[in-house]
């Protein structure tokens, strides 16, 4: 029930662990994925953490995630009652801190985070007035990427919009960006070294993250914003996770509140009013203004329609 990143607890126990576990279930459909649920899933004992295992497994999270809700659970549980409704959702459940020395600080809300394939259409929506801009350009050629880089860094100086380059962060180190976005694979090819020259560049840092268990990987790094998804289906590229849903996403931006949020994947005019109900900083979207007709048309009407929810969820 543990792992060697997961937080140790001392156990709790409840008296019905059967019952427990199908109240969690019931108090919390939200979360459910069907694609990645074990139905058959039990309590091995009647302490908490393995009834909320049990129960996350129920709710279709993935192995590693539902260890780190086992974990936050009975955690939780150790200062006050257990209360199937009551989902963990602050740092402390999760044993996570942040670190002392940390990525470049961005706003905690980044607007409409276009991403964007290339640096004539960063340069199209900085015009646009979009805030947020990531240049996600793949070629082979490492001196097309760097020119590519370059050119889009080029395109916004002096806009009052912020550049992040996925992926390529030499490149975007040298041609002085705002930041760049790394995905849970990319993180696996940085050294210690690596990740210290881009925190003593002061580069921003942007973290993709699927669950709990890639938060709790990139909130050990002390990111300037994390990415949350993907909430809602997407065709732009194979997803080995299923879509979170705006369930899930609620429960993340409230456990990450400490550190800006962005919303990405699959996310349009329709899913806006879900994704700005959850608590999320920012969103992001790549076909919503690329595939449209009138991209930067396309892009004030997104901008508006958020910070209308916005407005309208503020007390």
């Amino acid at each position: 029930m543990t792992d060697a990143h997961a937080p140790t607890t001392t156990p709790t126990v409840v008296d019905d662990p059967l019952a427990a576990m199908h109240a969690i279930v019931r108090h919390h459909t939200d979360l459910f994925i069907e694609r990645d649920a074990d139905p058959d899933a039990t309590p091995a004992d009647a302490t908490v953490a393995a009834v909320a295992y049990a129960a996350a497994r129920r709710l279709g999270f993935i192995d590693a995630d539902a260890r780190y809700v086992s974990a936050a659970w009975a955690r939780r549980c150790q200062g006050r009652p257990f209360d199937p409704a009551d989902w963990p959702d602050d740092p402390a459940d999760f044993g996570w801190t942040l670190p002392t020395t940390r990525f470049a600080p961005c706003p905690r809300e980044l607007g409409l985070y276009a991403v964007l394939p290339d640096a004539a259409w960063v340069a199209r929506l900085a015009r646009a007035g979009v805030p947020t801009l990531q240049l996600r350009f793949k070629h082979p050629d490492p001196d097309r990427v760097a020119h590519e880089v370059q050119a889009a860094v080029d395109a916004v100086r002096g806009l009052p919009c912020r550049l992040f380059i996925n992926d390529h962060w030499q490149h975007a180190m040298a041609a002085g960006a705002y930041g760049v976005h790394l995905g849970q694979e990319d993180l696996d090819t940085l050294t210690p070294s690596d990740l210290d020259r881009l925190r003593d560049s002061g580069l921003r840092l942007g973290i993709s993250t699927h669950g709990y268990a890639e938060m709790a990987r990139a909130w050990a790094l002390g990111p300037s914003y994390l990415a949350l998804g993907a909430v809602f289906p997407t065709t732009l590229k194979a997803m080995p996770t299923a879509p979170q849903g705006p369930g899930r996403l609620a429960r993340y931006a409230r456990l990450a509140r400490d550190i800006p949020t962005v919303a990405i994947g699959g996310i349009g005019l329709a899913e806006l009013p879900a994704v700005a109900a959850s608590g999320v900083g920012s969103f992001a979207v790549v076909r919503a203004i690329v595939g449209a007709p009138d991209a930067p048309a396309a892009a004030a009407e997104l901008m508006q329609r958020w910070a209308t929810l916005r407005a309208d969820a503020t007390p």
